[in-house]
């Protein structure tokens, strides 16, 4: 027989949102529980068999079950072990009702999840007293459960902020710089390519000169956009400082980055950036660097190597792509004086920094 459900709205009380479910192979056993449960504000619900009462839980969990231990086919203990490890139901306590009042029929249905006994002949002040009891347990797991939940999207808001440039929504430098080292070693372990590449925006500051900071803003969220578009699922991109941007490329060989950063380049260059009250146009520079090199055996190596890749490209021209120990990065380092100034480091500034125009 389906689960019946009866009960009263019109009580005051607390218990009147209270639903109680009441397992018994007795028709005449639940008719007097219930009607002792209404009569204290509850609503009721009723099955009488174990496959009944698993139904009913699962599709709709009610507050309480009164589950009476000794019935056919699936006992007490049974629906209890089933109810307490069904992980998608919230906490839901469980009193058994039996007329075996033995340690050893306790221990087992304890043992199976039951929260508390009450023996038959019930004595109702005593159950009534065991209701609020678990109810009142109840309330206090669901505070801990709301409590639990509320600091774990606390911290995930935290951690989010914590890893993320907040004018992008990419990954900011600190997270790229830990994400670098975690792929760099995955990337050595398994023995597998792994290319980094840097990317900068051509003489930005002349944007924020002409157009102010907010116009500046919408050409790094564009920008932001675009690279991030062009980037794999498994790829990372972030902003490492200013108009210089990272993306880290797993699996891929030194000459695909090239590639994938001359397709980016192209795209950038075709781009109208828009803000308020105006548009423009802007180029970028890239460096690319990757592994397995001869010349690269630590994670900061890889870095070093992207950017010195990125200062040639701006050195000699801007606008393009310049790949570490290339061609044209090695005629650029050979035509070099040796008592030439040292370059400008363009992965200095953190976002918000003044960055010089380049």
């Amino acid at each position: 027989m389906p689960a019946e459900i009866s009960g009263t709205a019109t009580a005051p009380r607390v218990e009147a949102s209270t639903r109680i479910l009441v397992v018994d192979d007795h028709e005449d056993n639940i008719e007097v529980l219930k009607v002792r449960l209404e009569s204290w504000g509850y609503l009721t619900a009723s099955a009488y068999n174990g496959a009944d009462a698993l139904r009913y839980v699962e599709s709709t969990p009610p507050d309480l079950i009164l589950l009476d231990v000794m019935m056919p086919e699936m006992d007490g203990n049974e629906v209890a072990r089933r109810i307490k490890a069904n992980t998608a139901l919230p906490f839901i306590p469980i009193i058994m009702q039996t007329a075996l009042d033995s340690t050893d029929s306790k221990v087992e249905g304890l043992e199976a999840g039951a929260d508390d006994y009450i023996t038959k002949p019930i004595d109702f002040a005593e159950l009534k007293a065991r209701l609020r009891s678990m109810l009142r347990i109840k309330r206090l797991q669901e505070a801990l459960e709301e409590r639990e939940k509320e600091l774990l999207e606390v911290n995930q808001r935290l951690t989010y902020m914590s890893q993320t440039d907040a004018l992008t929504g990419l990954d900011n430098r600190r997270h790229l710089n830990e994400r670098i080292d975690e792929m760099f070693s995955h990337a050595k372990r398994l023995n597998e390519p792994f290319s980094l590449v840097m990317c900068d925006l051509d003489k930005f500051k002349s944007v924020n000169d002409t157009y102010g900071h907010q116009a500046g803003d919408e050409v790094l969220k564009q920008l932001s956009a675009i690279l991030k578009e062009e980037a794999r699922e498994i790829d990372r991109v972030g902003r490492y400082g200013g108009e210089e941007f990272m993306l880290l490329l797993p699996g891929t060989v030194l000459d695909a980055a090239v590639t994938f950063a001359e397709r980016v380049r192209k795209r950038i260059e075709g781009h109208t950036f828009t803000f308020p009250g105006g548009t423009l146009t802007r180029t970028s520079s890239f460096g690319v660097a990757g592994w397995p090199h001869p010349k690269i055996e630590q994670c900061d190596d890889l870095v070093r190597t992207a950017d010195d890749a990125l200062y040639v490209a701006k050195e000699t021209g801007r606008n393009k792509v310049v790949r570490f120990d290339g061609h044209e990065f090695n005629a650029h380092q050979a035509s070099q004086d040796a008592n030439a100034p040292a370059r400008p480091d363009f992965g200095a500034s953190e976002p918000g920094a003044a960055v010089p125009g380049t």
